[in-house]
């Protein structure tokens, strides 16, 4: 069983707000984690069904680098999306990069879309068809 993906944040308040406000996730746990020197926070779906997402701040990590995206090994997370369009706007406003603009697939596909995450983590958005 898939249990949590863990990414690194440059602020974790600031992260946990985004993941909270735009992708309805809810903070499940969050503590320090002495022996890394580290602050983590698990957030999962409002229903508890899917694997958690972990944000994970390390405290004495000086630089946070996201590397150009054709040399990237972590490639995107994913997350449901019930309405493209209200998400889209809602992240415009504030001030979120988008990507890639809506699109299909194939004809009656899912609608998908791409943006990034307060640290350049690129996550991919589904309206299912």
């Amino acid at each position: 069983m898939f249990i949590h993906a863990s990414i690194r944040v440059s602020n974790i308040e600031r992260s946990i707000e985004f993941y909270e406000k735009f992708l309805t996730l809810k903070l499940v746990n969050r503590r320090e984690i002495p022996q890394t020197k580290a602050e983590i926070a698990f957030l999962q779906d409002a229903q508890a069904k899917g694997a958690m997402l972990e944000l994970t701040f390390y405290r004495e990590q000086k630089k946070f680098i996201q590397a150009e995206y054709e040399d990237r090994l972590f490639d995107h997370l994913a997350f449901q999306v019930e309405d493209m369009k209200k998400t889209l706007d809602a992240m415009r406003k504030a001030g979120v990069l988008v990507t890639d603009e809506p699109y299909r697939l194939s004809p009656k596909g899912s609608l998908i879309a791409f943006v990034e995450d307060p640290d350049g983590t690129l996550i991919e958005l589904i309206e299912k068809a």
